[in-house]
């Protein structure tokens, strides 16, 4: 079992940044991939990055390659997303989640065990 908490989000201007962190606590985080997703109203939830136990390896959607970076630091227990450049479709509602294994590629949501109760970024024009 593992509790994930996020943080960090808000209104931003088009263009600007934030970082999102995820605190995690109980079992181990460093046996744990993590990644971040996303829901806009009336959408799915929807991938956005992903990063391995060490921190090694990552993988990110199209839609935020070049713009958005993952990383933990498992001294910390904490995984993060640095949002740079945002545009007002990154408005959406972002969720961290855990699971023990899991290839480090795109992946449905519905793949992850483990969940925050999200954090809300809202990217103004």
């Amino acid at each position: 079992q593992v509790q994930l908490v996020e943080s960090g989000g808000g209104l931003v201007q088009a263009g600007g940044s934030l970082r999102l962190s995820c605190a995690a606590s109980g079992r181990t985080f460093g046996s744990f991939v993590m990644a971040w997703f996303r829901q806009a109203p009336g959408k799915e939830r929807d991938f956005i990055a992903v990063i391995s136990l060490s921190g090694s390896r990552t993988n990110y959607a199209d839609s935020v390659k070049g713009r958005f970076t993952i990383s933990r630091d498992n001294a910390k227990n904490t995984v993060y997303l640095q949002m740079n450049s945002l545009k007002p479709e990154d408005t959406a509602v972002y969720y961290c989640a855990a699971r023990s294994t899991m290839p480090i590629i795109p992946t449905p949501f519905d793949k992850y065990d483990y969940w925050g109760q999200g954090t809300q970024v809202t990217v103004s024009s």
